[in-house]
């Protein structure tokens, strides 16, 4: 009896193909960005800067960005769950969304996914001493630290992983069937 093979899980580029179909017209001033992991898909677009008087400080600037990507939030939201709904119907994973005006970015109800590692002591140390230090209250909130700083100062490094990672992924999908 053969079995039916599962569906090839879909690339980033068809995750976003298939938002830039689906997600209303001009809901962003242009294309978002899309981004996914195994439990979750974070769309991020620009919306339109409120008009702000010329001379206006930055601290101005700032809160007028926050109350626009606040009112988008609130106007867009029956939309924005729509689409949520049949992505997470369609992809399996949790849809989350923000947006951009400027340098001033806003994520609306991101998952916080827990994650079990064991650590040895000396691993252990390292959080403490975040912990001791002020800047995390919590081993978690240490690691997440931890975890983000890699992230951040070995961007390239992860991305050429990445890279490499959807290469393997193209030649095992053009490899035999073994059943």
């Amino acid at each position: 009896m053969k079995h039916a093979t599962p569906p090839a899980p879909l690339t980033d580029e068809e995750v976003s193909g298939w938002f830039a179909g689906r997600l209303p017209d001009n809901l962003y001033a242009s294309a978002p960005d899309i981004s996914a992991d195994r439990d979750e898909i974070l769309v991020v677009g620009p919306i339109a800067e409120p008009e702000i008087p010329a001379d206006a400080t930055e601290g101005t600037r700032t809160a007028a960005r926050s109350a626009r990507i606040a009112r988008f939030r609130s106007e867009t939201r029956d939309a924005r769950i729509r689409v949520a709904r049949d992505a997470e119907r369609l992809f399996g994973r949790k849809v989350s969304w923000g947006a951009r005006i400027g340098d001033v970015e806003e994520l609306f109800t991101t998952l916080g996914v827990p994650v079990m590692t064991r650590l040895r002591m000396e691993d252990r140390r390292v959080l403490d001493t975040l912990i001791d230090a002020g800047v995390a209250r919590s081993r978690s909130e240490a690691l997440a630290w931890s975890v983000r700083l890699v992230g951040k100062h070995q961007s390239e490094w992860i991305a050429s992983l990445r890279d490499a990672l959807s290469n393997v992924e193209k030649v095992r999908a053009t490899g035999p069937d073994v059943v």
